[in-house]
């Protein structure tokens, strides 16, 4: 069963975020020796970042690696990347050697042929960090898109259409993020409220987050985004 926490505020959201992604990279790195560790874009996995670099410790032995990217060179201000280097890459806490970045600059298909090469000995991914759009897209899966098709074998996959800006992407796949050991996914504000109450819903391709294995799910929101109404 899918785990979820409400939280009063946007803050609070990222501080237990932050705390339970430290937890998860702890277990992983005495396991295994090593963690890696999936990021998203936006503005609420933003301060997560934060917090986490706060606490360089939190870090050791991570690999960083990207659940999507926009077709853009890596200083462009819709970059996921960027965004992931001014919050917690540009402390220094994990070495250039333990980032792997999406190279949106080269297009979609090649950036994803090459990110699939890199990543594929990284496999499974121990956690991925999501957020979750309005229309229940997860990374640059969207509602009703063919990248929901493709099959267990594909680990990156190039996105041509993407119905927000800019249509060209970079995506992990959605066999990827099933495989994962855990997906946490953030989300605030009212207009999440009805894609978190979809998700949780019946799994459905219309809403790409239902898809997502709800064992290996965790969901911390706030009170805005939290479904109303009885559990689906």
């Amino acid at each position: 069963m899918t785990q979820l926490t409400a939280c009063p505020d946007a803050e609070t959201v990222a501080q237990r975020a932050a705390a339970h992604v430290a937890r998860q990279l702890a277990q992983a790195r005495d396991q295994r020796g090593v963690a890696h560790l999936a990021l998203s874009g936006g503005t609420t996995p933003g301060r997560t970042y934060e917090l986490l670099a706060a606490r360089p410790q939190d870090l050791d032995g991570v690999h960083v690696w990207f659940a999507d990217e926009r077709c853009v060179g890596p200083d462009d201000e819709q970059s996921n990347y960027r965004l992931a280097e001014q919050t917690l890459l540009m402390m220094g806490c994990i070495p250039p050697e333990r980032i792997h970045r999406m190279q949106g600059e080269l297009g979609p298909q090649e950036g994803a042929a090459r990110y699939a090469r890199e990543l594929a000995g990284a496999l499974p991914l121990d956690l991925v960090v999501l957020g979750i759009g309005p229309d229940g897209h997860v990374a640059s899966l969207f509602p009703g898109a063919a990248s929901l098709d493709a099959g267990e074998d594909a680990l990156c996959l190039g996105v041509e259409d993407s119905p927000k800006p800019p249509p060209q992407r970079i995506t992990l796949s959605l066999a990827v993020l099933r495989a994962a050991r855990e997906c946490v996914l953030l989300a605030t504000g009212t207009s999440k409220a009805d894609a978190v109450a979809a998700m949780l819903a019946q799994p459905s391709r219309q809403v790409p987050a239902s898809l997502l294995r709800r064992e290996r799910l965790t969901v911390i929101l706030d009170d805005a985004a939290a479904p109303k109404g009885p559990p689906p």
